[in-house]
């Protein structure tokens, strides 16, 4: 075979544990498809098939059995690689993919400058381009919508992160992957320290994070904000009688006050975007997001413990909050500088998370400046319950490992890259040949030199492997059919390498396939 190996990867696993999802063919259940959104083009995705992953970094230990997980490459294909393991439980997927924004973002690098008067030098290395047309975007997000569907859990929930370039046409979308009974919120992230310049219309200072759940069951955490300064507020309380809230009064009949120092967070967010001067959070990566936003995300729809996955990396904001609340995470990116980004932003993370009493440090967040999140007085016992279950740090998770999926490093170890062709062509591993790697659609296998043309020398531990005594029964009990079919798996072949090994084998006739 002559296909490259991201071509080989795009096979199908034949075989499987019994215990685990089949991989033959993921198929996935109906999208609800009202209202339903048409573009040119619009193609249905109703299944996928497995790409196999291959490690690459592993940093930190395991904890009961978990280490979080990075994956570099296309998130269409890594999620169909997730399917096989995590399908149904990941509780809280966040996304923030191109707005289809017509902007090319660019990452300015440093470079030491030897012998010279000025220490550095800036160029500008581009990151990626966000520029579609319609239909394409629709129909890039549209086929991971559905994927990523199919990971979260019954309880789980989907948050994108979009603007206004095509806001409308997402929730449209997404109603129809998720139904239109599973929206939830419409989030506005209001930056208001976004400086626009002379426009001739209302600045655009607001995002939207649109809010969808698995079903009508999800996970839900209440938060809350200090207040500028404390509000006196009449108290209220539940009346059983009337199954409804109602003003709490002494026995004397008068209603009751709090000083409130708290108050419960809406769907608009007033919080600032990061500033090139922010010395604590910046990565110098484009569209990155305050650790702010994503705590309120994190708190609101996940517990610690919980998986909460994002395909759209870029600096590894969703990975270091979870990170610091107790999370799993699972991070996926196809821009390799955002794949090195994140790991040295966990690196450091996941050092500073090892001391004693670590408590988690976000600016311009919701817990206090003695690290603890709190709550009013009145709240209740029931209150401080809730908020110490979904808010506490009961165990970190340091440890994570780096993947690849179609971006394979197949040369530096061969031993490696011969298990994953097997594993990319479903062939049947044979352990106790000395000849063959293993056995597929009634045909032997043999995997060639995986970092150079096969040539007539690699057929020589073949060819002294011949079972003539064998090959003698074979013929004579069908004499017209070959004894043997074998498959040779090359990257890259001399000419009539097939017909070199038939001559090899005469007087007995074989059928090879390259």
């Amino acid at each position: 075979m002559n296909e490259s190996l991201p071509e080989q990867a795009a096979l199908q696993l034949a075989s499987d544990d019994a215990s685990i999802t089949n991989v033959e063919k993921y198929e996935f259940e109906p999208i609800k498809g009202y209202p339903m959104l048409n573009w040119r083009g619009k193609r249905p995705f109703t299944s996928t098939q497995f790409y196999p992953s291959q490690l690459k970094e592993i940093h930190g230990a395991e904890l009961e059995g978990w280490r979080n997980k990075i994956f570099w490459g296309d998130n269409l294909q890594v999620m169909s690689h997730l399917l096989k393991e995590f399908r149904g439980k990941i509780a809280l997927i966040y996304i923030d993919p191109p707005f289809d924004s017509k902007i090319e973002y660019k990452k300015k690098i440093k470079v030491n400058k030897q012998n010279t008067m000025t220490t550095y030098t800036a160029f500008e290395e581009k990151q990626y381009t966000d520029v579609w047309t319609n239909d394409e975007y629709l129909q890039f997000i549209y086929e991971r919508a559905i994927l990523m569907r199919e990971l979260l859990a019954d309880e789980g929930v989907f948050c994108l992160h979009c603007d206004w370039h095509k806001s409308h046409y997402l929730r449209a979308l997404l109603d129809e992957v998720f139904g239109t009974g599973t929206f939830q919120n419409e989030i506005i992230w209001h930056y208001y320290n976004k400086m626009q310049g002379n426009i001739s219309r209302f600045a655009s200072d607001h995002d939207v994070i649109l809010v969808y759940s698995k079903s009508g069951k999800f996970q839900f955490n209440k938060l809350r904000e200090m207040r500028e300064k404390p509000v006196q507020q009449i108290k209220r309380v539940w009346d059983k009688a009337t199954q409804s809230l109602v003003n709490a009064k002494d026995e004397n009949g008068n209603v009751l006050y709090i000083t409130s120092t708290h108050k419960t967070i809406d769907d608009v967010w007033r919080l600032p975007m990061l500033q090139p001067a922010d010395r604590m959070e910046m990565m110098g990566y484009p569209t990155q997001k305050p650790e702010a936003l994503l705590e309120r995300i994190i708190l609101a729809y996940s517990n610690p413990g919980d998986i909460v996955f994002d395909c759209f990396m870029g600096s590894g904001t969703t990975q270091a909050v979870s990170s610091k609340y107790g999370r799993r995470y699972i991070g996926n990116d196809i821009n390799l500088a955002s794949i090195e980004t994140t790991v040295m932003r966990l690196l450091g993370i996941h050092e500073e998370m090892t001391g004693s009493n670590y408590k988690p440090k976000i600016k311009n967040g919701l817990r206090n400046d003695d690290g603890m999140l709190s709550i009013d007085e009145d709240d209740g016992e029931d209150a401080a319950r809730n908020w110490t279950v979904a808010f506490d740090v009961p165990k970190v998770y340091p440890g994570f490992e780096v993947h690849t999926v179609n971006y394979y490093d197949i040369f530096r170890n061969p031993a490696q890259a011969k298990d994953l062709l097997i594993e990319v062509l479903e062939v049947q591993k044979l352990e106790l040949s000395l000849v063959f790697d293993g056995e597929k659609d009634g045909r032997m296998v043999k995997i060639m030199p995986v970092n150079r043309i096969a040539t007539r020398a690699d057929l020589n531990e073949l060819i002294a492997g011949f079972d003539y005594k064998a090959w003698e029964r074979k013929q004579n009990d069908s004499p017209n059919r070959p004894v043997e079919k074998i498959t040779l798996v090359c990257m890259g072949h001399e000419p009539y390498l097939a017909a070199q090994l038939e001559l090899a084998a005469k007087p007995f006739k074989i059928d090879v396939e390259v």
